[in-house]
């Protein structure tokens, strides 16, 4: 196939599809890549999946021979009907690929690559054509090889001496599904289906585009550590190919693993290693958290969740040698800051209006100025894709292990959609997702939704049920740790004590209360006690 355009200049690389040397380049400054048929016209582009043809009438020209710059012999050209015209100085000027009618041995079309600036134009028809070298197959049998282009169907047919039904598609990988579905009742003959396309963007994306097309088991996918089939034959990588081809695997979908393939990742989970929480009655429950792990901390308003948090940022500084990423979206750097430094100093630091630098140096120098705590200065709400990079960004690139997000509310708060379910399950998907791909663990605090009940200010009960917004908090999370204070009892005990309640638990499966924590007025920490004494109504009267 041609375009109607000024005078070939050079082939180069194309930035669209990642072919290497498809794009064609004119004196005019238009262009056409042959891959992914991108046509550029004076510099401005725009994708043309049918670009002006220059319509010949059917020509079949030319003499079998060896294409001997392709190292391709004539026994394997006469097998698929290719013949070759030669320059008045007896170089090869022109291939000629035959195209048969799918249903007859007729020829109607042909396409006719130009050797000297690898352009094309096409004689005849391709309407009701087959594939290239289709003709040559029995359609049906053990195997047959899909290529991108012509010259690789016979690069392949040759190193296999002829003995494989090899077949190319007739516009390369950007046509590779409207071809493959044209033809999936003949292809579907064959036990197994082998693609061999070319190793480079525009062939990975055809792949993509045709994996899910056949039947279950029968797709198999040929990793070449070249280029193309052509440049492994070029090469004299025979051996290589056809090692390539034979151990090329059964294509199965996306998130499907077979048994046999799971050793490697079996071991990666053994390696990782529970960190045990600062409170032994959450460790009796939990066994720790752990890398790969999105534990949600959730309570009304008001009951110390910042608080805890803070312990946990200390806590992970000790009990680790990782780095720390904090996003508290609700307070600036400073404050966030302060509060690791009250915990290290048993002393809440952020009341004291008139703090004395001098006295607060040593605790930021053990804590935030340590170098391993990295936070997020950004008041307020902030976009989710803002949020998602800087938690990749402080995995990738700061080697943080654990993240703290406090909280998810005042980020589905920035959403313009107004559905706060929608993006609840939007974010909460794209966290899990992150958490899984990086490695980290993930600490996540979330508000909840008003309870028909005794309120949760007031010591109420929380369910899985009553988390704010979606599902998917609960769904999504693999630990999810709930608190209970009851804000307003006379008790002072009471009052001041959080109940440490499991509602989900996929690591150990145990859920329930688990631990009390009593706040300390005087050194601002978290401290773990007996569950307090219910009062003696007999007594009370």
């Amino acid at each position: 196939m041609s375009i109607q355009h000024s005078k070939f200049v050079s082939h180069e690389s194309c930035n669209s599809c990642g072919s290497s040397d498809a794009k064609a380049m004119y004196e005019d400054g238009s262009s056409y890549c042959f891959s992914c048929r991108e046509f550029s016209k004076g510099g401005s582009s725009a994708t043309s999946t049918k670009p002006t043809e220059l319509r010949r009438k059917l020509d079949l020209t030319g003499v079998v021979a060896d294409i001997s710059d392709r190292s391709i012999t004539k026994a394997t050209c006469a097998k698929y009907g290719v013949t070759v015209e030669y320059d008045s100085s007896g170089k090869i000027a022109k291939h000629i690929y035959p195209y048969y009618a799918c249903d007859t041995d007729e020829v109607k079309g042909t396409k006719v690559r130009l050797v000297q600036n690898k352009d094309f134009f096409a004689t005849g028809s391709t309407e009701g054509v087959g594939l290239f070298g289709q003709q040559t197959c029995r359609g049906s049998g053990k195997f047959l090889t899909i290529t991108e282009g012509e010259v690789d169907c016979l690069s392949v047919a040759e190193m296999f001496d002829r003995r494989y039904d090899v077949v190319s598609l007739r516009s390369g990988a950007s046509s590779a599904a409207k071809e493959i579905k044209e033809q999936l009742e003949w292809l579907e003959g064959y036990d197994n289906v082998v693609l061999c396309f070319d190793n480079d963007k525009a062939g990975k994306q055809a792949i993509a585009d045709v994996k899910d097309l056949f039947s279950p088991n029968k797709l198999k996918i040929v990793r070449l550590p070249l280029k193309d089939a052509n440049e492994m034959l070029q090469a004299r990588r025979v051996k290589d190919f056809v090692s390539a081809w034979w151990d090329a695997k059964v294509y199965q979908p996306d998130g499907i693993v077979s048994g046999n393939e799971t050793w490697d990742a079996l071991t990666n989970k053994i390696k990782v290693k529970s960190v045990p929480y600062p409170w032994q009655g959450l460790n009796t429950y939990t066994k720790g958290f752990r890398p790969y792990e999105l534990v949600t901390i959730t309570s009304g308003s008001g009951m110390g969740k910042s608080q805890i948090v803070r312990e946990l940022e200390y806590y992970l500084l000790n009990a680790t040698e990782d780095n720390i990423g904090i996003l508290a979206l609700e307070e600036d750097v400073a404050r966030t800051a302060l509060g690791v430094m009250s915990v290290a100093a048993d002393c809440p630091l952020h009341l004291e209006e008139d703090l004395d630098p001098d006295v607060a140096f040593p605790f930021w120098e053990q804590t935030m100025g340590t170098g391993r705590y990295y936070l997020f200065d950004h008041w307020g709400s902030t976009s989710e894709d803002n949020l998602l990079a800087r938690v990749r960004y402080m995995a990738k690139a700061l080697d943080c292990k654990w993240i703290i997000l406090d909280h998810l509310s005042i980020v589905v708060s920035a959403q313009d959609n107004g559905d706060e379910r929608k993006a609840i399950d939007a974010i909460m998907t794209k966290l899990r997702s992150l958490v899984q791909e990086l490695g980290v663990g993930l600490f996540l605090v979330s508000h909840l939704k008003r309870t028909q009940g005794k309120p949760h200010e007031d010591g109420g009960q929380i369910s899985l049920s009553e988390l704010r917004g979606s599902q998917a908090i609960a769904q999504l999370s693999d630990m999810v740790i709930g608190l209970e204070r009851d804000q307003q009892n006379e008790n002072e005990e009471k009052r001041n004590t959080t109940t440490v309640r499991i509602l989900k638990n996929r690591y150990a499966g145990l859920t329930g209360a688990c631990c009390y924590l009593k706040y300390d007025k005087i050194t601002g920490r978290m401290r773990e006690v007996p569950k307090p004494q219910q009062e003696d109504k007999a007594n009370a009267l």
